[in-house]
């Protein structure tokens, strides 16, 4: 068969609430008490989605002040099957950052395809040596300005793009619509945060370090929208906020016989503008 790609730590409310339902035959004297216990309960929710915001955030602002970093990411995807079956694709991806114009990113797909995306602060690129293509675009304005026409004018697919951007802070605060603490737990002997947040068409976690730098260790989006709830989920290593960077690694230069194609939103206005040039496409005359 052919594939296509494409909250533990609970508040004492919501323990109080199981230990209710569970003793439900309990007759309990002092009625008085329910109003208290669940004042009680209401102000600890509460004080939890504080401190949960309050992680979130830090991680946010930390991260949109990097003037530089890699790291390493090992993500697995979800996608739904014309048969109705939801089949699991995985790929890594390296992330060299620069601020504010250098962006490079590695991915290798599980079935060995590569891809690479490259920002130099005047051009995106995005090419396949595999399939010896590349798509290219002009785009100045910086890391910010690049990702989100990448994302939304080209209509590409670049998982966890708000994290590469500065302003990542606001994106999240008008984003979010809810936020819990989930619980405290542990990834690679690493003691972490368990948060859980809601936006309009994507349910969140994060797993934020302790102490230290409040660098996300791992991260899961569920798409509630689409048809299946389809997950993306990303395993963060290899943190380096001191990379060796050059301007080489964000400056693409096309391999002999690497022929250019457009990005697929492009098509129409190339249709109205009438066919490419050998020199545009790389193509010889």
């Amino acid at each position: 068969m052919k594939t296509k790609r494409r909250a533990k730590k609970y508040t004492m409310f919501y323990v109080a609430a199981l230990i209710l339902i569970m003793s439900g035959a309990q007759q309990y004297a002092l009625a008085d008490s329910e109003p208290v216990a669940a004042a009680e309960g209401n102000a600890q929710l509460v004080e939890a989605q504080a401190a949960a915001k309050e992680i979130l955030m830090r991680m946010a602002e930390f991260m949109a002040k990097i003037p530089q970093y890699s790291v390493n990411l090992t993500s697995n995807y979800d996608v739904l099957q014309e048969s109705g079956q939801m089949i699991e694709f995985g790929e890594s991806r390296t992330v060299i950052l620069s601020r504010p114009n250098g962006l490079r990113v590695e991915v290798e797909q599980s079935d060995g395809e590569k891809h690479l995306f490259q920002y130099d602060g005047k051009e995106i690129t995005l090419s396949s040596p595999s399939q010896n293509v590349y798509a290219q675009t002009s785009r100045p304005g910086g890391i910010d300005e690049a990702v989100m026409y990448f994302l939304r004018d080209l209509g590409m697919r670049l998982p966890l793009a708000m994290l590469l951007a500065s302003r990542i802070p606001a994106e999240i605060d008008r984003r979010t619509q809810s936020l819990n603490y989930v619980e405290e737990t542990v990834i690679d002997g690493i003691p972490v945060h368990h948060l859980a947040g809601r936006t309009e068409t994507v349910d969140y976690q994060a797993w934020i370090p302790e102490g230290g730098q409040p660098l996300p260790l791992r991260i899961v989006l569920t798409y509630k929208d689409a048809e299946g709830h389809p997950a993306f989920r990303a395993q963060f290593s290899d943190w380096n906020m001191a990379p060796e960077v050059k301007d080489s690694l964000f400056a693409f230069t096309p391999s002999e016989g690497m022929q250019k194609i457009p990005f697929l939103a492009e098509l129409p206005k190339i249709a109205l503008e009438g066919p490419i040039n050998p020199e545009q496409t790389g193509e010889s005359k």
